[in-house]
């Protein structure tokens, strides 16, 4: 395929040839790309926004993550935590930091990934900037959403004998990153590789292609449910847990057998030799959703599909705490992914 240099056509070249024909999927949107600032209306809801950077080699890795999955990775990250505070994704803007060796063909891949993920969505994109990297490929963006008035869910509002629930399972993502690098490692120095993934597709979708969790939101309401708090597990379920509890002046009490956890993340975690639990606890990168809500929704959360409850939340002054299967209380510590590391 051929590459055309960036240079070759220029910034306003490039952004034309990225956000073409780019189709509106709100009413709130009501200028997009093509003036100093997209034009938004939201009359009667909340508005809520969100900010992600991803730098590469501290973020991804190209070796083994595709343009294109990199883009709807991108997206979707920034769509989770809009469904996290019980609202709806509307509109993204993304900017890039873009290096000599990337070529417009490879802009537009990554952007084919980014519309993709807008469109199953429905989220537009309405704006942005491209400017030169001396280090590599760096994506910044902003989503905008809203929720009913009164409607958003932060991390501030659990109380004593709430419910902890977490959406699907946990563990997975890291699995997957942990099998990639491996991979890459046995890669090393050939030229015909072929990675071993069999059997682990899923580990390495959950990596390189995660989804936000609408469903469970759009469950939620249709219940005549709201979580009393909520956030998505991005950087381990042990960090975001303490966030809800240092929040809401609570402490909290999980269960090591109810933490949902893939077959395939097990055998991975054997097949390494690393401890299953503490890659469910603390690997981060899954999105799913972490939540509380009120006792009394116990039957209903026992009934809804890709949710459990794996906890309760308790007195401040009983601390934060992991019971493992034989009993034990072990004491929940943040072991996720620290980004100024």
């Amino acid at each position: 395929m051929q590459q055309t240099e960036i240079s070759s056509v220029g910034e306003f070249g490039l952004i034309d040839r990225i956000t073409r024909d780019l189709p509106k999927y709100n009413e709130s949107t009501i200028k997009s790309i093509g003036d100093d600032a997209a034009v938004l209306n939201y009359p009667e809801t909340e508005v809520l926004v969100s900010s992600d950077m991803l730098l590469e080699g501290v973020h991804f890795d190209l070796t083994y993550m595709p343009l294109k999955h990199l883009g709807y990775k991108a997206a979707v990250v920034n769509f989770s935590d809009i469904y996290a505070m019980n609202g709806t994704p509307r509109q993204i803007t993304v900017s890039l930091g873009i290096s000599a060796r990337f070529t417009v063909e490879h802009i537009e891949a990554l952007y084919s990934g980014i519309r993709l993920a807008c469109e199953i969505y429905g989220v537009d994109l309405v704006g942005g900037d491209t400017t030169a990297s001396r280090s590599g490929l760096v994506i910044s963006i902003t989503c905008i959403g809203d929720a009913g008035k009164g409607a958003s869910v932060g991390r501030d509002g659990a109380k004593d004998t709430d419910l902890i629930c977490v959406s699907g399972d946990l563990g997975a993502a890291y699995m997957g990153l942990q099998l990639l690098e491996r991979e890459k490692t046995a890669s090393a120095g050939q030229k015909d590789f072929t990675p071993k993934f069999e059997g682990k597709e899923y580990l390495v979708e959950r990596q390189l292609k995660p989804e936000a969790r609408r469903d469970i939101v759009a469950a939620l309401k249709s219940e005549g449910i709201t979580p009393t708090s909520m956030i998505d597990i991005s950087d381990g379920l042990s960090s975001e847990l303490l966030h809800i509890c240092k929040a809401s002046k609570t402490g909290c009490r999980i269960y090591e057998d109810r933490i949902p956890i893939d077959y395939q993340t097990a055998v991975m975690a054997e097949e390494l030799g690393m401890n299953l639990v503490t890659a469910a606890l603390n690997g981060g990168e899954d999105y799913e959703l972490l939540f509380t809500v009120p006792l009394h929704n116990h039957e209903a959360m026992q009934k809804m599909d890709g949710v459990k409850v794996i906890g309760h939340i308790t007195r401040p002054d009983l601390g934060c705490a992991m019971i493992t299967r034989d009993g034990a209380e072990i004491e929940l510590k943040a072991q996720g992914f620290n980004h100024m590391a």
